[in-house]
């Protein structure tokens, strides 16, 4: 494949990204192998080393391993949790979260770019999460971040692109992986979000709340799939009137 997902040197087949905070253990192998992911976050919570639940243990080798900030509330914060993620073995990649807010859980875009600066000048490969505002995303990149990751809608909502134009922008000035992050909640919203030119996606919600989470796994797969190739064949014109696909008129004279 000539086509791959390019981050911090490294180059990934899949561009659909696992989230697994809310995956019970056992599920987490199955849905990595439905959805045929190549990177999987992981909260340094869950990383219970030696203990009886280990989420090391359910997650197959050769997955890129994805620590999160989840819980900083500040720069700070944040740092200390990604070197501690990278002290237990779970390398250089991190998810920058720094979240503030309680209610709406939305990122303190700030903050975020204080500690991707610090983090970036440590060795690691810093994708943080932001609300999607240009500037932000210019701040980040000149921080030295790996990936751009603006949410869709609030964590955990569902409620798909509610930020679709502000992505755009990002996509469109931003010479880095947008990588679309939170809030996606149905396959044809992460074809969508690819449509864009979205270089990934992460889902998290919409898979551990579904009926069948390994049939919503490979559906998402297949919907990342799909719309990375119709942004790539180019999507077609879109006219306010209508145009016939085949001539109306003259095949009955003949």
């Amino acid at each position: 494949m000539t086509d791959v997902l390019k981050i911090g040197g490294r180059e990934f087949k899949s561009r659909l990204i696992l989230g697994s905070g809310k995956f019970s253990l056992p599920l987490i192998q199955a849905v990595i192998e439905h959805g045929q992911v190549d990177i999987v976050t992981l909260a340094l919570r869950r990383a219970n080393v030696g203990g009886q639940e280990n989420i090391l243990e359910y997650i197959p080798k050769g997955i890129t391993l994805l620590p999160n900030t989840s819980g900083a509330r500040n720069a700070e914060e944040a740092v200390r949790i990604a070197r501690l993620a990278r002290e237990l073995g779970c390398g250089d990649f991190v998810k920058l979260e720094v979240i503030r807010d309680s209610k709406y859980l939305l990122p303190d875009n700030q903050e975020t770019i204080k500690a991707t600066e610090i983090l970036a000048k440590e060795g690691f490969q810093v994708m943080p999460y932001m609300y999607p505002d240009l500037n932000a995303a210019r701040a980040l990149a000149d921080a030295g971040a790996a990936s751009v990751m603006p949410l869709g809608a609030p964590i955990g909502s569902n409620k798909g692109l509610c930020t679709r134009e502000f992505i755009r922008i990002l996509i469109e000035e931003i010479d880095l992986p947008i990588i679309v992050d939170a809030g996606i909640g149905r396959p044809s919203q992460a074809c969508e979000a690819m449509e864009m030119g979205a270089a990934a996606v992460m889902c998290n919600t919409a898979i551990a709340t579904a009926g069948d989470v390994a049939q919503m796994a490979r559906a998402f797969k297949q919907a990342v799939e799909a719309g990375r190739e119709g942004y790539l064949a180019g999507l077609g014109r879109v006219l306010d009137g209508a145009e016939a696909s085949s001539p109306l008129t003259g095949f009955l004279e003949a």
